[in-house]
């Protein structure tokens, strides 16, 4: 007992306790807990010059980080000319003036994949003093200095999704699991997106295959699951299910659990990473229903979890925190699914840093995947000796549990396979081939690595 005392001291030690300023959600006896977080509370959103004189309380509603969004390329251009210096040093180390630096975000975007919409929260912990470099910056706005040519076998939908899809809206490819597309909009849109092909505005390079977030266009898809005794699997996502009105969450959840053969389900959402207050916001019932919903599942027996996604550790504040705590307080399971991008992600200390900070706030590392092989991002993808390379400096330096599957989602519809079960890997070639026994049975996939990693 002394032991574990002096233990428990120690975990204490240089803790400050914090109170809140505003009382976001109701707390339990841990509210001492979910107050004394490791991120300094500070305000951060106040170094943007349109929002210097926002207050907390504005900043975590849910309704203003909607209305301050980005939207088009004309407001992204606007922001960036109020938040840019006049000179800022280039990714080689050069300095360069903030108009070179918004003009080459200008012409990057005549060429990007996806449309612009960002959040006051993301854009605020982009460090604009440096936005070459900046690992979030990297992620969502798009540099026409930055782009590399594709590689030959790069397509739009790689994962050859379309070709699953039994029913428009709903892809099938693993013999239990089913992918429940309920809309093509997301809270922001990730330059690398696997959807590429359907979400978002179409943009000057992509048309989109829009999935509107209508009852008419689930029911055949509702209709599907609940005759296929196979499935017991569903991962409802799109798009975003963050973006689905509260009583829409609520339906979906409430339908899905209503079929006796479906055991799991998941909601797919990038919204805690980048715009958290949602979950904190009371005047927002999405969390409510989220919550509702898993209550129920765990009465069924059934499992219902949050799939978010984090790729660097800049990506968590102290909001971040608070709203993780929230959700781990009312028993909602947490899973992160990462993405190994250049020059955001690809060195071990940034992975080892993202995964421990998953893990101390409750979000269980789930997966880091190779980057998809889409068009119009190929200066993000990596090599796979990269994943390798991580994986093996990752894995024994946290417990088990927490260690994340590094995996390739292998191009043609092959599934998930871990990334050190190729069967070949010619790192001259950057040609790398996978089987997936459980999917496509004995046919070969083949990961190109992007052409500018290749040797000469």
């Amino acid at each position: 007992m002394k032991g574990m005392f002096l233990y428990t001291r120690r975990l204490r030690v240089g803790v400050q306790l914090r109170l809140p300023r505003h009382q976001w959600y109701s707390t339990s006896n841990s509210q001492a807990r979910s107050e004394s977080l490791s991120t300094a509370q500070i305000e951060f959103w106040r170094k943007v010059p349109a929002w210097r004189d926002t207050t907390e309380t504005q900043f975590l509603d849910y309704k203003w980080q909607t209305k301050n969004s980005l939207e088009n390329a004309s407001s992204l251009l606007a922001f960036l000319n109020s938040v840019v210096p006049s000179t800022v040093p280039t990714a080689r180390g050069q300095i360069t003036t903030q108009g070179t630096f918004v003009s080459d975000v200008a012409a990057g975007m005549l060429r990007a994949p996806m449309a612009t919409r960002l959040t006051p929260y993301l854009l605020s912990l982009i460090n604009w003093d440096n936005p070459y470099s900046d690992p979030i910056r990297r992620q969502f706005i798009p540099l026409a200095s930055s782009l590399q040519p594709d590689h030959p076998q790069l397509q739009l939908d790689s994962l050859h999704e379309s070709r699953d899809s039994p029913v428009k809206g709903l892809v099938h490819r693993y013999p239990d699991k089913v992918l429940f597309l309920a809309s093509s909009v997301c809270p922001v849109y990730c330059r690398f997106c696997t959807r590429s092909y359907s979400v978002g505005a179409k943009t000057e390079t992509v048309s989109k295959k829009r999935f509107l977030p209508l009852r008419k266009y689930w029911e055949p898809m509702f209709e599907y699951i609940a005759q296929t005794l196979a499935v017991t699997d569903v991962v409802v996502s799109g798009g975003d299910s963050f973006f689905l009105e509260p009583a829409q969450l609520r339906e979906i959840g409430h339908e899905l659990l209503g079929i006796e053969h479906v055991r799991r389900i998941r909601f797919a959402s990038k919204g805690l990473s980048v715009c958290p207050s949602r979950i904190l916001d009371p005047s927002d019932k999405w969390t409510e229903a989220l919550v509702e919903i898993s209550e129920l599942g765990r009465k069924r027996g059934k499992s219902v979890a949050l799939h978010t996604h984090f790729n660097h550790p800049q990506e968590i504040s102290w909001i971040t925190e608070r709203a993780a705590q929230r959700l781990f307080e009312n028993a909602v399971t947490v899973r992160n699914q990462t993405v190994l991008l250049n020059g955001v992600n690809n060195d071990v200390d940034t992975m080892k840093s993202l995964v421990r900070r998953l893990a101390d706030n409750n979000i269980q590392p789930y997966y880091v995947y190779q980057g998809d092989m889409v068009k119009g991002v190929e200066d993000l993808r990596t090599p796979l000796r990269d994943i390798l390379h991580i994986e093996s400096h990752v894995r024994g330096t946290i417990a088990g549990f927490m260690t994340p599957s590094f995996v390739v989602d292998l191009p043609g519809g092959g599934g998930k396979r871990l990334a050190a079960t190729f069967e070949s890997y010619n790192q001259d070639t950057g040609v790398s081939t996978f089987v997936a026994p459980g999917v496509k049975g004995s046919t070969v996939h083949e990961y190109h690595d992007p052409l500018w990693s290749l040797p000469g």
